[in-house]
C-alpha cells in the first residue's frame, strides 16, 4: 500500500490534460473508482485554476488535502466504545471478520471494557470454534451456539449474559450469506427486534469488515450489505502490502461510510482506528 502515489508527479514538468489523466489513471489504479477518481480530479482542476499553480510537484499537497479531509473520520465515530452498545459485525466468509472481532475485544478490554462475544454465525461451522479460541487468547467471555441453531437464540442467550455480568460491549458475529440477501435481512432484522424488545436502551453499531485485497469487489460487498442493514462504518482488512489503498477512499466517498479500523496482520495489535492523514501520507511516501 505505501507509496502508490509517490512518483506520481515526478514526470511532468508542466500541469496540462495528460498530468491529469496521470493522476485519474494512478487512482483508479489503486482501487479508488472511477467516480470517486474523476471527483478527485474536477476538484484538483479547479484549485490549480483558483490559486494559479503552474509547478505538478505543488499539486501534490492539495491531492493530499482533498483526500484527507474525504476521509478525515469524526471522533463521535467511536462513541459506541465509550458507551454501553451492541455491535454486529457483519462481512462474507474470508474477509477476515472472526478475527477481527477477536482483536476488537482484545483493543476493548485493554481499554478496561468489560466484553462479551456472541457467536452467532452458526451457519459454518469453523466460526464458532475460531471465534472460542480468540475469546480465550483475549480474555473475554463467549456465548456459543451449536451449528445450525437459530442466530436470535444466541444473541437472545447472550443479552442475558450482557446485562447480568454488567458488559459494556456486546460483539455479536453474524452470517455473511449475501447470496441470499432475504435470509439475511430476515435474520438481522428479527435480531434487532430482539435487541430492541429485550435491551432497548444499548447504542447500536453495525460495522462491515472488507478485504483491502479485494478492491473495487469489497466495495460491491459493501453496497450489497448496506441494503440488507443499516451500516454505521467499515473495517478494512489485509492492508499490509498487496492493497493499494484506494479502496478506502472509494468506501467512505462513494457510501458516505467511514473507515472506522484498520488491520494489516494476525496480531491483537495489528487492528487500530483508522486515521486519515496517516494513511494518505503512506501512499504518498517515497518507496525506496
Amino acid at each position: 500500500m505505501a507509496g502508490f502515489f509517490s512518483r506520481l508527479f515526478s514526470g511532468f514538468s508542466s500541469i496540462d490534460d495528460d498530468f491529469y489523466e496521470e493522476i485519474f489513471e494512478t487512482l483508479v489504479m489503486a482501487d479508488t473508482g472511477v467516480r470517486t477518481s474523476d471527483a478527485i480530479v474536477e476538484k484538483l482542476k479547479i484549485q490549480v485554476k483558483e490559486n494559479k499553480i503552474k509547478n505538478p510537484e505543488e499539486c501534490k499537497k492539495y491531492l493530499k488535502k482533498n483526500m484527507i479531509e474525504q476521509m478525515e473520520v469524526e471522533d463521535e465515530a467511536y462513541d459506541f466504545l465509550k458507551e454501553r452498545s451492541v455491535v454486529f459485525v457483519i462481512g462474507v466468509n474470508g474477509v477476515g471478520k472472526t478475527t477481527t472481532i477477536g482483536k476488537l475485544a482484545g483493543i476493548l478490554k485493554k481499554e478496561g471494557k468489560k466484553v462479551l462475544v456472541a457467536a452467532a454465525d452458526t451457519f459454518r461451522a469453523a466460526a464458532g470454534e475460531q471465534l472460542d479460541e480468540w475469546a480465550k487468547r483475549v480474555g473475554v467471555d463467549i456465548v456459543q451456539g451449536k451449528e445450525g441453531q437459530d442466530p436470535s437464540s444466541v444473541l437472545f442467550d447472550s443479552i442475558q449474559s450482557a446485562k447480568a455480568k454488567n458488559v459494556d460491549v456486546l460483539l455479536v458475529d453474524t452470517a455473511g450469506r449475501l447470496h441470499n440477501k432475504k435470509n439475511l435481512m430476515d435474520e438481522l432484522e428479527k435480531m434487532n427486534r430482539l435487541i430492541n424488545s429485550y435491551y432497548p436502551k444499548v447504542r447500536r453499531e453495525n460495522l462491515v469488515v472488507l478485504d483491502g485485497t479485494t478492491g473495487q469487489n469489497a466495495l460491491v460487498q459493501a453496497k450489497e450489505f448496506s441494503q440488507v442493514t443499516k451500516l454505521t462504518g467499515v473495517i478494512l482488512t489485509k492492508m499490509d502490502g498487496t492493497a493499494k489503498g484506494g479502496i478506502a477512499v472509494a468506501v467512505q466517498s462513494e457510501l458516505s461510510l467511514p473507515v472506522k479500523f484498520i488491520g494489516v496482520g494476525e496480531k491483537v495489535e495489528d487492528l487500530s482506528r483508522f486515521d486519515a492523514e496517516e494513511y494518505i501520507e503512506s501512499l504518498f511516501e517515497e518507496r525506496g
